[in-house]
């Protein structure tokens, strides 16, 4: 696979999400940092949990389509987010196919993530989302699938904003 993913459209559309949530309710990128970081890990357990990937005792399989990607989508908004206040200057990911199992793959994103909790740089956020981004062939999706499924969720989170929700 060797898909392109371009952030910069995205990091533009959640700058502006971010300011109206800020404005919303008195926050700074600074002020909730480690409340970002926090969600970031909690939305990749709930994708974790919809693929069902480390569910060894159980003959189900993994929730619907659309629920896995609406949960991956949870988890761009914030990686987006996170990158904002970094300066986040890499914009185009190569979507590379990992030949680890899924279970694998989102040890190595939680570890990446509780890294860069330990150290917020950079250099630690750009290795964070490229696990992320190479999530994508893991799951079965495309980039448009994604890409799309993200913008349908900024909907949504806008919509919660302007319900006070």
């Amino acid at each position: 696979m060797n898909d392109e993913i371009e952030l910069k459209e995205l990091y533009q559309l959640q700058g502006e999400l971010d300011k109206k949530i800020a404005d919303n309710h008195q926050t700074t990128y600074a002020s909730t940092q480690d409340d970002r970081l926090m969600a970031l890990i909690v939305e990749i357990g709930e994708l974790a949990n919809e693929t069902r990937c480390f569910k060894y005792w159980s003959k189900k399989g993994p929730s619907p389509r659309e629920i896995l990607l609406d949960e991956y989508a949870d988890g761009m908004h914030f990686l987006l987010s996170l990158g904002i206040p970094l300066g986040a200057s890499k914009t185009c990911y190569q979507v590379q196919k990992v030949d680890w199992s899924l279970t694998r793959h989102f040890h190595s994103l939680y570890k990446a993530v509780v890294e860069l909790v330990e150290s917020y740089d950079l250099n630690h956020y750009t290795y964070a989302y490229q696990l992320f981004i190479n999530l994508i062939p893991s799951l079965g999706f495309t980039v448009e699938e994604v890409v799309a499924a993200y913008k349908a969720k900024l909907g949504v989170n806008y919509h919660r904003q302007n319900t006070n929700y």
